[in-house]
């Protein structure tokens, strides 16, 4: 196909003239979008929509990450105390206070509108997950601006909006995607403050949105994550300084003011949580959190390169074409748009692959640099024609393996076939196929365009039918589930054996983890008391009843899979007698 527009340099965007449309209902819909930024912002919207909510509002809590955020979040609405985090009588001061309040505010704007149990529904407390993964697709269009034209800008954030690992972020109660949005607004604003002292621009009164949107989002990811977000910007300018031997482009960020607003903006916290619990905090988050990181911290060790490996999985559909333009980026990192990207990029990913402790969303806020890199090339024409080609074969393998996957895992662990998720899964297949079958470099966009509306299928088939259907790999809900439709008032609980976040989250925040002889006793301290005792306790449990003499009854068995620790397990709800 004849190129339609001229190419552009990474960091010099030109809107095409006279595109002609490659003959693809999709791409027209891209073309349509191109149009205005409100319909550019319309449409990601909605992409990112179809591609989050299946099974957002259907998962059960998941073990333990997200459990415990969410516990956290619930006490601070129990208590009142927005100040302090606990996790039952625990401190828990490993992140700082920002998340908690933002799912706060969704809970106690839920129970304002009258939504009956708000404090119980996980789907709540993912709501700021859903806006950052939202917020970071529309992030990454305006950054992408930056480099690319406004139809290429469209195609970065389809990248991001439908890439696998930003799409489990958005289902999980944590700080991960929110965290993503304040990066990607930083690096943004920076962006802009380094290309146009690039090209020379040098206006008399520089302008303040830059500036704002830069200190606001540091701010705001210092409160989410603490300095973490300060590596990524300290990296990524101390690499540029190094290239270009100067760093006098970030005056026109304004950096005394802006530094004199994002401490206005952080101090406030700190000191109250320095005032309530002294150095704890700084002790554990900083001491005991992230330099424990260096080590393997919680059996999450890994070797370098396996970052790399994930890639593959966790940033399709986006990687083919990312390896594809790997070869091009290289050759064009000298130019100031891809030296910017890349140093957004390189040094923060050595770093993170030579840290010990790996686990896959610590990469994320690196993945918008990427999707720019690669639609930088995927505009220019100039992705690889060498053997880098043979990766296109990827779009239909990934639906291919986790199909599979998905429909085995469930009829092992459910006996169901959950015949609902097929239609979905075939035609994402379908469209994985074209996405291969349909690749050149002169229409690459439209095979991304098939991927794109893969992941969407796949998404439907397999957050919102296969996973909410495996009943087994959630037992706190099956416990819940039990412990509300009992008759007494006022239901306590014990657990011993299975100390799950999300029991405590889906049960009681009073809810004693405790061991078997313990739940004994706790059984006998009063009527309307039960014990959730998993198998391997259960010969402490019934020693210890002996021995005091507790009438008991079993009133329910819960069988399942605990995901946190790999292993199947049986848990039986002990009643104190009397209790019905």
């Amino acid at each position: 196909m004849a190129e339609t527009y001229a190419r552009p340099r990474f960091g010099e965007p030109r809107e095409p003239k006279n595109r002609v449309n490659p003959g693809s209902r999709f791409a027209g819909v891209i073309d349509f979008a191109a149009g205005s930024h409100a319909r550019a912002a319309i449409f990601l919207i909605l992409c990112g929509l179809l591609l989050f909510l299946p099974g957002f509002f259907t998962i059960p809590p998941i073990d333990r990450d997200e459990a415990r955020f969410a516990q956290a979040t619930k006490q601070m609405v129990e208590t009142g105390d927005f100040v302090d985090i606990r996790f039952q009588d625990d401190v828990r001061y490993k992140k700082p206070v920002g998340i908690y309040w933002m799912q706060s505010a969704a809970v106690e704007a839920a129970s304002a509108m009258g939504l009956p149990k708000a404090q119980l529904r996980i789907w709540l407390y993912r709501v700021p997950s859903l806006i950052g993964a939202v917020g970071a697709v529309l992030l990454t269009y305006w950054t992408a601006l930056a480099f690319v034209t406004r139809h290429g800008a469209i195609f970065a954030g389809l990248m991001m909006a439908s890439s696998v690992l930003l799409g489990a972020e958005a289902r999980l109660a944590k700080t991960d995607a929110m965290l993503l949005l304040t990066v990607v607004a930083a690096m943004g604003a920076l962006a802009r403050a380094y290309l146009s002292w690039q090209r020379g621009e040098d206006p008399a009164n520089p302008p303040w949105t830059w500036p704002a949107i830069f200190w606001t989002a540091l701010a705001g990811g210092i409160l989410l994550k603490g300095p973490l977000i300060l590596m990524f910007v300290v990296l990524a300018i101390g690499t540029l300084a190094i290239l270009d031997r100067s760093a006098t482009w970030l005056w026109r960020l304004r950096p005394v003011w802006g530094l004199m607003w994002m401490l206005v903006l952080v101090l406030p916290w700190f000191v109250a949580i320095f005032w309530r619990a002294g150095d704890a905090f700084f002790t554990d988050s900083i001491g005991g959190d992230m330099l424990s990181k260096l080590a393997a911290q919680e059996s999450h060790g890994a070797p370098p390169g396996l970052y790399l490996l994930l890639f593959w999985v966790t940033f399709w559909p986006g990687a083919p074409l990312a390896a594809m333009a790997a070869p091009a980026v290289w050759r064009a990192r000298r130019e100031p748009g891809a030296q910017f990207l890349l140093a957004w990029l390189v040094p923060s990913w050595i770093l993170f692959e030579l840290v010990l402790t790996k686990l896959p969303h610590y990469v994320l806020p690196l993945y918008p640099a990427i999707a720019i890199l690669t639609v930088g090339a995927l505009e220019r024409r100039v992705l690889s024609r060498s053997w880098l080609r043979r990766g296109a074969a990827w779009w239909f393998a990934i639906p291919a393996v986790t199909s599979v996957i998905a429909v085995v895992g469930a009829i092992t662990l459910t006996r169901q076939p959950v015949f609902l998720a097929w239609p979905f899964v075939a035609v994402a297949l379908i469209l994985g196929l074209f996405a291969w079958w349909l690749y050149d470099d002169n229409r690459a966009e439209r095979s991304l365009l098939n991927a794109v509306a893969a992941a969407m299928f796949m998404a439907v088939a397999v957050y919102g039918v296969v996973v909410p259907a495996l009943t087994p790999l959630f037992p706190s809900a099956e416990i819940a589930h039990a412990l509300r439709n009992v008759v007494c008032v006022g239901p306590k609980a014990a657990a011993a054996g299975f100390h799950e976040p999300s029991l405590v989250f889906m049960t009681d925040t009073s809810t004693v983890l405790t061991d078997g002889s313990g739940a004994a006793d706790f059984l006998g301290q009063g009527s309307c008391r039960f014990a959730l005792v998993e198998s391997r306790s259960e010969r402490g449990f019934v020693q210890r009843a002996e021995a005091i003499g507790l009438r008991y009854n079993v009133a329910a068995r819960v069988d399942g899979y605990n995901i946190s620790q790999g292993k199947a397990i049986s848990i039986a709800i002990f009643r104190s007698e009397g209790t019905e």
